[in-house]
C-alpha cells in the first residue's frame, strides 16, 4: 500500500509544506539522507501555540494538547518529505526525530508529548517508522509554537 493511501486510511490529509520563516531551507537531501528542518504544528492553517503545563495561563496546553501538536508536526514533516522527494514511497526509514516541547519547568513528560509524532510515524511507515528520538523541554519556540520537530530520514535510491 502506498504511503499516501495509508495516510488517507488513517484519516489524515497532508498539509501544504510550510515555507521557512528565516534564512534556511525546509530540507536537504544529501548522500541518501534527508535532513528536515524543524517543523511547527499547524492545524487548519494556524500554528498551535502555548506552553504545555502552563495551566495558570488561558493559553496553556495539556499533555494531550501537546501530543496533538506533535502529531501535527509529524504531518508537516511528512509533507516536507513529499515536497523534497516527490514520492513518499522513497522513504526507507525514519532515522531520528528531535522533539522540542515548549513547557513549564515542572513539566517532565516531554517523551509522552513526543509520542504523538512517533506513534504517527510508526502507523504510517510501519517498521520503517520506528526511530531514535530526543524529546526536550524548551522555554519558548518560534511563533510561540507548542512543539517543534526536526527529522533525519533515510531515502531509497537517488
Amino acid at each position: 500500500m502506498s504511503i499516501e493511501l495509508k495516510l488517507a486510511e488513517l484519516g489524515h490529509k497532508l498539509p501544504e509544506p510550510a515555507a521557512p520563516i528565516a534564512a534556511y531551507v525546509p530540507a536537504v537531501h544529501q548522500g541518501g539522507m534527508l535532513y528536515i528542518s524543524g517543523q511547527l504544528p499547524f492545524i487548519n492553517g494556524q500554528v498551535v501555540t502555548g506552553k504545555v503545563g502552563d495551566f495558570a495561563n488561558p493559553l496553556g496546553r495539556t499533555m494531550e494538547d501537546g501530543k496533538i501538536a506533535a502529531q501535527a508536526c509529524a504531518l508537516m514533516l511528512i509533507a516536507q518529505m513529499k515536497a523534497a522527494l516527490g514520492d513518499l514511497n522513497r522513504v526507507e526509514r525514519i532515522v531520528k526525530l528531535g522533539v522540542f516541547v515548549a513547557s513549564t519547568s515542572d513539566f517532565t513528560n516531554q517523551p509522552i508529548v513526543a509520542n504523538g509524532a512517533s506513534d504517527l510515524m510508526e502507523a504510517v511507515f510501519g517498521e520503517a517508522g520506528k526511530h531514535a528520538r530526543s524529546a526536550v523541554s524548551v522555554p519558548v519556540l518560534p511563533l510561540d509554537a507548542t512543539v517543534e520537530i526536526d527529522a533525519i530520514v533515510a531515502v531509497k535510491g537517488k
